[in-house]
């Protein structure tokens, strides 16, 4: 007989990563925004979105967050780590990269599990380990067929698996964490938001006058922009409560909902460049997430249960 939580939790996990995958469309639609000055004002909306909906809950203790020296030092990196890979995002997908965004967030998994084994001594099985491999492959083969390092891929992994290395020593709920962040990097958003980048990413602190060309953007670009909070904020809440009700193989499977869908938005929907030789490449990488995948399902029932993951 069918578990019922485990379908509202596929059904709360499903919906976060099909939201998340959505993402290059909604970030391509406000593309006519500077990608710095966007990243300001995700900072800046997912704060007081996130704020608000704490404040619904009547939760106020995550703003006390700074009272311990150890969450203190712990949120400021995940904040600065955040910030970061959000920016990045947002340009790579703005400039004509979502294909090798989605090379990034299917290596992070991999590496975050090299991550454990550093920090945490979790044990490295032996499928991760050639999965690892597959990956190294991957990268190898698409950096000699471009000759260069796919650095937003592996700058989106490595800060993200950074993040989720730092978020599993902090005792807070996934939007408590969220608030506390956009909460730190609130200045830098403002920052952002207050200085105009030239063509020749020349910077110039202009303050609010930089911001003046918005008011020639068509209405529906402004109304868009206005849920880049709730579009931050949404996804990483329903993956949170399905998180606690999936064990973690079920959640490692539909965890590449996500990048598959970045992959697919970029090559068929915005048309970017992927000569045929890429798939070689991707092929490697594909076979790593599989093999990740695997290495999951095999995991014993009861460490299964006990490694749902909690964010």
């Amino acid at each position: 007989m069918t578990n019922p939580s485990f379908g509202k939790g596929a059904f709360f996990a499903i919906t976060a990563y099909l939201l998340w995958g959505s993402l290059p469309i909604y970030w391509k639609l406000l593309s006519v925004i500077n990608s710095i000055q966007l990243l300001g004002f995700r900072i800046l909306i997912s704060l007081l979105s996130v704020s608000l909906a704490l404040l619904l809950t009547k939760n106020s203790s995550w703003i006390k967050f700074y009272k311990d020296k150890k969450t203190r030092i712990s949120m400021i990196i995940a904040s600065l780590l955040i910030t970061f890979n959000w920016g990045l995002y947002i340009w790579a997908v703005n400039s004509g990269n979502t294909i090798e965004t989605s090379l990034g967030y299917y290596i992070n998994p991999i590496l975050t599990v090299i991550f454990g084994l550093c920090f945490f001594k979790e044990k490295l099985k032996l499928l991760q380990l050639i999965a690892f491999g597959f990956a190294f492959v991957g990268v190898t083969v698409i950096t000699i067929f471009t000759g260069r390092l796919p650095w937003i891929s592996l700058c989106l992994a490595l800060t993200f698996a950074a993040y989720g290395v730092i978020k599993k020593t902090v005792n807070l709920s996934a939007l408590e964490s969220l608030g506390a962040e956009t909460l730190i990097a609130a200045p830098i958003g403002l920052m952002l938001l207050l200085t105009s980048f030239g063509p020749e990413h020349d910077r110039i602190f202009t303050g609010v006058q930089g911001l003046s060309y918005m008011t020639q953007l068509p209405f529906i670009t402004l109304f868009i922009l206005i849920f880049c909070g709730v579009a931050t904020s949404l996804p990483l809440f329903l993956f949170a409560k399905g998180a606690k009700i999936l064990p973690l193989s079920t959640i490692g499977f539909i965890q590449f909902i996500s990048p598959t869908m970045s992959f697919l938005t970029g090559l068929l929907i915005f048309r970017e460049e992927f000569p045929m030789r890429n798939f070689i490449a991707f092929g490697f990488i594909w076979s790593a997430a599989i093999l990740y995948i695997i290495s999951l399902r095999l995991t014993p029932k009861r460490m299964n249960q006990a490694g749902k993951l909690q964010v």
